[in-house]
């Protein structure tokens, strides 16, 4: 191609530092090698080798890098942005494993666990031997989790859960699952805990769920909990109420804002790929008005929103960013990512909707991330609030 890439176009290049720049290309590198190649396959399978992936991402440092000790990388928030961003160009599923392991499961353990709890899981979580899922969402709760119905008793010493999670990334191959239920303030509970429940727990189960047809790089299921009885020490010490499991989505959150670049980004670089190649009327299709049109208006919106990303990366590097300000990006992000995908299928035609090509897949995709770690409703509603200082969402 004659052009020049996104990035040139708004000269990204001094946007990151060497180490950030590294670690793009070491993800980078790996998704072309390791990923790419077989992707399509599992999507349209709907099946993942999640075993043998947990251990080379482990490897690269990708499980928790932005967490300190452990075996985690310590590595700056924007760094790991950066990572999500590689991995969801390859597939929106690929990032989410990564970090339903890192920004949920791990951080909740990081964040609020004894010492006896992050020595136990958090090494190997990092190394990819253990997979971690985290069980928030319900059948009935998704944007209202405050209103779960799982329950955690005490029964002596200790606790016995019963309860159903869904929606649940890794769940049907996880070692180990942090769950958040309702407890019996009278009985020392204090509301809503969450628990460090090892899935070879009596009365534990996973379903696979099956016929997606988005997110098939990745696996969901839901959680069964049936008098799940963990001893006194499974509860997380450090955090009760809402605030525990909403931190936690904000770290998954911020590498959607991320991530979802990643995907807007493969899709544009496809279609200009294809725009250059195809010949329509005896000339390359780039050379259209009408295709130049879409391809300007979407390298804008990939720009800008790579531009807040960074932005809202670097706030919070600084210990300066705020919940509705990871809503913005959020909110922003995917919903031009989605768009982005799906006007880049027309220039594609109808070798658009075929797996030859990633960008159906990334539709598809992110069809799942617009829903998924706060509705684009919800997000509205949070930056609302923030401007208006009024509460609108009952």
């Amino acid at each position: 191609m004659a052009g020049i890439s996104v990035d040139d176009l708004f000269g990204f290049a001094g946007l990151i530092d060497d180490e950030e720049r590294s670690i793009v290309e070491t993800v980078r590198g790996f998704g072309a090698k390791r990923l790419r190649p077989h992707v399509a396959e599992w999507f349209e399978d709907g099946a993942l080798p999640v075993r043998d992936l947990a251990l080379e991402l482990g490897e690269l440092g990708l499980f928790g890098m932005h967490l300190d000790g452990y075996g985690c990388a310590g590595a700056s928030a924007t760094a790991y942005g950066l990572a999500c961003l590689e991995a969801e160009a390859v597939d929106s599923g690929l990032r989410s494993f990564v970090s339903v392991q890192g920004s949920l499961s791990m951080y909740a353990i990081h964040a609020f666990g004894s010492d006896e709890q992050k020595d136990r899981w958090l090494p190997a979580m990092a190394r990819g031997e253990a997979i971690g899922c985290f069980g928030l969402t319900e059948p009935d709760f998704g944007s209202n989790p405050a209103g779960m119905r799982t329950n955690a008793r005490r029964d002596g010493d200790d606790w016995i859960l019963n309860g159903a999670k869904m929606w649940i990334t890794n769940g049907p191959v996880a070692d180990v699952a942090v769950v958040w239920a309702q407890t019996d303030p009278d009985a020392g509970g204090r509301g809503i805990r969450g628990f460090v429940v090892p899935t070879d727990t009596p009365g534990f189960t996973a379903n696979e769920i099956k016929h997606k047809m988005s997110l098939r790089a990745s696996v969901t299921g839901e959680l069964v909990l049936e008098d799940v009885r963990l001893p006194a020490d499974a509860v997380l010490p450090g955090v009760q109420g809402m605030r525990g499991p909403l931190s936690c989505l904000n770290e998954a959150r911020f590498g959607i804002v991320f991530g979802a670049v990643g995907a807007a980004r493969d899709c544009l670089e496809t279609a200009l790929r294809y725009a250059d190649d195809r010949e329509v009327f005896g000339r390359s299709l780039g050379g259209y008005q009408l295709t130049q049109a879409k391809l300007a208006d979407m390298a804008l919106e990939v720009g800008k929103a790579f531009l807040l990303a960074m932005h809202l990366g670097r706030m919070k590097d600084a210990g300066a960013i705020r919940p509705e300000q990871i809503s913005l990006g959020k909110l922003n992000n995917v919903r031009e990512a989605i768009a982005v995908a799906r006007e880049c299928r027309t220039i594609l035609g109808a070798n658009g909707i075929t797996l030859e090509y990633p960008v159906i897949r990334h539709a598809n995709n992110l069809e799942s991330v617009l829903t998924y770690e706060g509705t684009s409703e919800m997000h509205q509603l949070m930056i609302g609030k923030a401007l208006t200082g009024y509460d609108a969402f009952r």
